[in-house]
């Protein structure tokens, strides 16, 4: 999106130089990404920058609204409601398509949200590696708010840790080895010295938890929390016993699972902004649009893109017996504004922020970026093409 940027790397590019880049992130985690990295990352402009950073704090003032709570009250399913829910998130996360204007100028538009954490080591991981094997410039920078390398994991270890010893906090998910994104977890444990443990394998004494950490059962103070409730459920039945998660424990979470369902797409019918489209939900839609080709439907309570109808027939919304667990979201045109030796590709960036207790607002600090030549932009989808897959943004300075 930076033309002299965009035709230098392209003209630099060798397959070489991209193996040796992946053959870079397996070196540094002890194993290679279990989904598609892009070939290149992502330049954007200052001016896009700029449009991207309104964006994300218009959504923040919605956040900080002192209502928000009760707004968001219905939006964390009865069922999955954790006791000792904290003020606010510890991470949030906002995903832009890049579009074009009618004027022809690149502009954001939200697509979701997540009171979640996202891959907040790798995305380091992989932004020093794109700089080291492809000569990245210093007039464009993968970091927000001055930081660098080195001051970003400091922010990371104050937040994720805070005052305990590393072996008092875990990252918790379910079968973490097992996840696409284990590199992050690895290279987690590698950056902040806590361990990846699946939620069967915490031991429940009361309202303390523990771990068998080289044999020996550890009390768990903290918990990095990348566990999604709704997909623990679908998979209790294969995976046995389990702790009452949903009870209160003396614990801390980092960030609260509450907070997944609460910064969520259910956030999107609340947020104006000439960079969010227009949003309702289903059971609340004043009329069913003439022009359902113009909208896509989306489910609730649902993550990775799971269940979206991108092309809405009225067929479709006569066939949804919970309207209430829906939302009805204009259509977004992403712009075809990588130029890659492949064909043209359209781009999502996602802003992540972090929000230390005690701070009055969430500060950016990094970058994720989903290339791609199809409908459905998640790395797991168009692995037929290439040049698309993860990667990160280096924004002009």
């Amino acid at each position: 999106m930076v033309p002299a940027l965009r035709t230098y790397y392209n003209e630099q590019f060798t397959t070489g130089k991209y193996q040796a880049f992946l053959e870079s992130l397996a070196h540094e985690t002890g194993e290679g990404p279990a989904f598609r990295v892009a070939e290149t990352p992502v330049f954007v402009p200052a001016a896009l920058t700029s449009k991207l950073i309104q964006a994300c704090e218009e959504i923040v003032e919605v956040i900080l609204r002192p209502d928000f709570k009760a707004l968001t009250e219905d939006a964390i399913p009865p069922s999955l409601k954790v006791a000792g829910e904290n003020e606010h998130p510890h991470f949030l996360i906002i995903d832009f398509a890049v579009c074009r204007q009618e004027n022809g100028e690149l502009a954001p538009q939200l697509i979701e949200l997540q009171g979640f954490p996202t891959l907040f080591a790798f995305q380091e991981l992989m932004a020093r590696q794109y700089r080291e094997h492809f000569a990245i410039p210093p007039t464009v920078d993968n970091f927000f708010n001055q930081l660098n390398s080195d001051s970003y994991f400091n922010l990371l270890r104050e937040l994720i840790i805070g005052p305990y010893d590393p072996k008092e906090v875990i990252l918790l998910e379910v079968k973490p080895d097992a996840q696409k994104t284990r590199i992050d977890f690895y290279y987690t444990q590698q950056q902040l010295g806590i361990t990846p443990v699946c939620v069967t394998e915490l031991i429940q004494e009361g309202a303390k938890l523990y771990y068998l950490r080289n044999g020996e059962k550890t009390l768990i103070k903290r918990m990095y929390n990348r566990l999604i409730f709704d997909d623990l459920l679908r998979q209790k039945e294969s995976l046995g016993a389990l702790p009452d998660l949903f009870q209160h424990l003396d614990v801390e979470w980092i960030t609260h699972p509450n907070w997944f369902y609460r910064i969520s797409k259910y956030m999107l019918p609340l947020i104006h902004s000439e960079f969010a489209p227009k949003s309702w939900y289903l059971h609340k839609l004043p009329v069913i649009p003439a022009d359902l080709e113009h909208y896509v439907l989306k489910p609730l309570f649902s993550y990775a893109g799971q269940g979206v109808i991108i092309d809405v027939t009225q067929a479709d919304i006569d066939n949804i017996k919970d309207p209430e667990n829906w939302i009805l979201q204009h259509k977004v045109q992403y712009a075809p504004v990588i130029y890659t030796p492949s064909g043209p590709a359209h781009c999502e960036i996602r802003m992540m922020y972090i929000w230390q207790d005690g701070s009055p607002r969430p500060l950016l600090v990094h970058n994720l970026a989903r290339i791609s030549k199809g409908k459905m932009i998640g790395v797991s989808n168009n692995n037929q093409d290439t040049w698309v897959g993860g990667s990160c943004c280096f924004f002009e300075q």
